[in-house]
C-alpha cells in the first residue's frame, strides 16, 4: 500500500509549511489535487493519513481530495477530451499519438488551519 508512504510525505510537507509562530494552531483542513492516473485510492489515502497524523500537528484534520479526471489532447488532430476508459486513442481522428493533459497530478493545493 504506497499510500501509507504518500500520507507520510503530505504530513511531512503540510507540517513544515505551517508558517512560524503559528504552530500551536490546529491544521483543519488539507487539500489535495490527485490524477486518476496516480494509482492513488483516495479512501486508503484518508485511512493512513489520519493514522500517521495523530499527535502531530495535523491529527484530527480532514484531508479533502480533489479527483483530477485525465484529460487527453491528439497531436494530430488537436482534439481535446476527458479519458474514462482505458483506451488511449483520440475519439475524433482514431489517431494514437495523443499527450496527456491531466490526471498524473499529486499536489497539496493549501492547508487550513483552525480559524481561532
Amino acid at each position: 500500500m504506497h499510500e501509507m508512504g504518500i500520507a507520510k510525505q503530505i504530513i511531512e510537507i503540510a507540517t513544515s509549511s505551517i508558517p512560524g509562530g503559528m504552530e500551536d494552531i490546529p491544521v483543519e483542513r488539507v487539500n489535495l489535487k490527485v490524477g486518476k492516473l496516480s494509482s492513488v485510492v483516495p479512501d486508503s489515502l484518508r485511512f493512513c493519513f489520519e493514522i500517521l497524523s495523530i499527535n502531530t500537528p495535523l491529527s484530527g484534520a480532514d484531508l479533502n481530495i480533489e479527483v483530477v479526471p485525465i484529460l487527453a489532447r491528439c497531436n494530430e488532430c488537436k482534439f481535446e477530451w476527458t479519458i474514462n476508459e482505458p483506451i488511449f486513442m483520440c475519439k475524433n481522428c482514431k489517431s494514437g499519438s495523443i499527450e496527456i493533459i491531466s490526471g498524473r497530478e499529486l499536489d497539496i493545493t493549501s492547508i487550513e488551519l483552525e480559524n481561532k
